[in-house]
């Protein structure tokens, strides 16, 4: 696929970097995956490693499959990515509480395929606007669709860390699939853990989007998402993919 692509990841203001990511392109199909792991620095950094890892190894297995039924295959390829996911800990005692979200993006010629976990976010954008983006499973994303505080309010509301939904190597996934039309020219995807979509405004996602606008535009609102959160960043980690 003719694509342009860009990738970034910063511990931010912590120790360590518990995000993770990988991407696959190549002539018949697109894949990226974003992943943020929690549950304390090493298990954490396991947690979103594994899951990458397995999930990306998988990937021949079921792209060939994928066109029968694509959202029932993605479900069985998350499943098998989790099973061996627990399989990378082996017997690790940490597996128990380790947990990471997930942002994973599919795109071929005649499909777009989105999965994601938690509130690591996939964003769609056309250079006149934000045609969509995935709804975060958690606490403000719940109130968000109550009514009780706006999208902007998101980031600074003191429950933004609970979760609602995460990936974890001994459960099943509970992950939202969704099939949308294929990526046409211009447009432009944003994959992105909490980090950096914290602190990005709506005007500065588009500024991405824009045909001239690219690699380093997303270097320095990567750098700014961290300025941007006083000393107290998160990791942050985003990649970029334009037709």
């Amino acid at each position: 696929m003719q694509l342009q692509f860009c990738q970034l990841t910063s511990a931010g203001d912590r120790e360590n970097n518990q995000d993770y990511m990988v991407h696959s392109i190549n002539d018949d199909y697109a894949l990226f995956v974003v992943a943020d792991g929690l549950g304390g620095h090493s298990d954490g950094e396991k947690a979103s490693r594994f899951f990458c890892e397995a999930f990306i190894k998988l990937a021949d297995q079921y792209v060939n499959r994928i066109h029968h039924n694509p959202s029932k295959i993605m479900a069985d390829w998350l499943d098998d990515s989790v099973y061996q996911m627990q399989q990378l800990f082996a017997g690790d005692s940490a597996a128990r509480k380790a947990h990471t979200t997930c942002a994973i993006l599919y795109l071929d010629k005649i499909l777009t395929l989105t999965a994601h976990c938690g509130d690591s976010r996939i964003y769609r954008i056309n250079p006149h606007e934000i045609l969509w983006r995935t709804r975060d499973h958690s606490v403000p994303q719940q109130l968000v669709d109550e009514g009780e505080i706006t999208d902007a309010e998101m980031a600074l509301h003191p429950e933004q860390n609970q979760l609602t939904r995460s990936i974890n190597a001994l459960r099943m996934p509970d992950a939202e699939i969704a099939e949308y039309p294929p990526m046409t020219e211009g447009e432009t995807f944003i994959l992105c853990s909490d980090g950096f979509w914290e602190t990005i405004k709506p005007d500065e996602f588009l500024e991405l989007a824009q045909l001239q606008n690219g690699k380093q535009e997303l270097k320095k609102l990567a750098r700014m998402s961290v300025l941007r959160a006083n000393g107290k960043s998160d990791n942050v980690t985003v990649q970029w993919v334009r037709m």
